[in-house]
């Protein structure tokens, strides 16, 4: 099994496989993953021929950059191992992940697993290389969702869909991803949220929110991708090329977090060398640091480094504050 590597997704563009238009357009796009869809977004008779442009899209390239993952039907229905078969038969050489919808339990995910690898034998591909993305939309698929994040070695991500678990517990309300009127006091999808971020990061998977159907309030959009972003959450859906920007700011560091986080590891890199006096705890300007510092800033520096940002300022032990705008010279003689 290959080594799962750390994709960059903040942004999860979602584009239905009925539409050759879209299919197209969101290449060019600036979202750190997209996904063609076999499920919601497509009519039930529209399936079989969603799965052509969808192998014949992946197959023409385009996506570079961005993470390729195709969702197909979840295992309820009678599309689910035909959409599998036919897309990663077809394409499996220019796709990164497969997206299981409403996850009920472990079982299902092993399923997948096991049909993936039957198809990377026959087809001559790298065995386990295409990830899965778990989707957590129902109550039992909560209850489960411990076993479920860590029923396989492929899976990159578990993630909330908001719409069906909505649904499931029936929440009064049809405006996804908003409070329900009559909760005025904290937040309804907290409990959700947390329970799917603890069992993502138990099994070190990257956890995404789903869908805010409002697609023209961009500052909803906002305020309820930063509730998810504060959590610690990697990414949401976008809906609209009009949320990417938004997504992608949300998810990343500030720069001023960012330079913070680069300073915090230089200088417990420093001051734990023997140069730097082989010391466990050290003050950082007026901060002290530890290893519970770095471990924090070690979060903060990777969604940075992942989402291409440039620090600003450097480590500097003989500055007044510890830090300089310019990075100090090495002697390297």
């Amino acid at each position: 099994m290959v080594d799962r590597v750390l994709r960059p997704r903040r942004s999860n563009l979602a584009v239905p496989g009925s539409n050759p238009k879209m299919l197209d357009k969101a290449k060019g796009l600036p979202a750190d993953q997209v996904f063609l869809d076999l499920e919601d977004a497509v009519a039930p008779l529209a399936k079989p021929d969603a799965r052509k442009n969808i192998v014949a899209a992946l197959n023409e390239g385009g996506y570079e950059g961005k993470v390729r993952t195709v969702r197909v039907n979840d295992f309820t229905t009678e599309w689910t191992y035909r959409d599998v078969i036919e897309v990663v038969e077809g394409a499996g050489s220019n796709l990164d992940c497969i997206m299981l919808p409403k996850v009920q339990n472990a079982e299902q995910v092993v399923t997948l697993d096991t049909l993936l690898t039957q198809i990377e034998k026959a087809n001559g591909f790298e065995l386990g290389r295409l990830g899965i993305e778990a989707q957590i939309e129902n109550a039992i698929g909560l209850i489960n969702i411990d076993a479920i994040a860590g029923a396989s070695p492929r899976i990159e991500t578990v993630i909330f869909g908001p719409a069906d678990f909505m649904a499931s517990i029936n929440m009064r309300t049809l405006v996804v991803g908003e409070q329900p009127a009559g909760y005025d006091v904290g937040d309804a999808y907290h409990y959700i949220l947390m329970r799917i971020l603890m069992a993502a990061r138990a099994y070190d998977k990257q956890a995404i929110d789903g869908p805010y159907l409002q697609i023209r309030d961009v500052e909803g959009y906002r305020r309820v991708a930063g509730r998810a972003a504060a959590l610690g959450f990697d990414g949401k859906w976008v809906l609209h090329p009009g949320q990417i920007e938004v997504a992608n700011e949300v998810f990343s560091p500030s720069q001023d977090d960012f330079d913070h986080a680069e300073l915090i590891l230089d200088a417990y890199g420093y001051y734990t060398s023997e140069e730097g006096g082989k010391l466990g705890a050290v003050m950082l300007g007026s901060e002290m640091i530890d290893e519970a510092s770095r471990k924090m800033a070690l979060v903060i520096s990777g969604k940075g480094r992942a989402a291409g940002m440039n620090r600003t300022v450097w480590f500097d032990p003989q500055a007044d504050d510890a830090r300089t705008q310019t990075e100090p010279k090495r002697d390297d003689s």
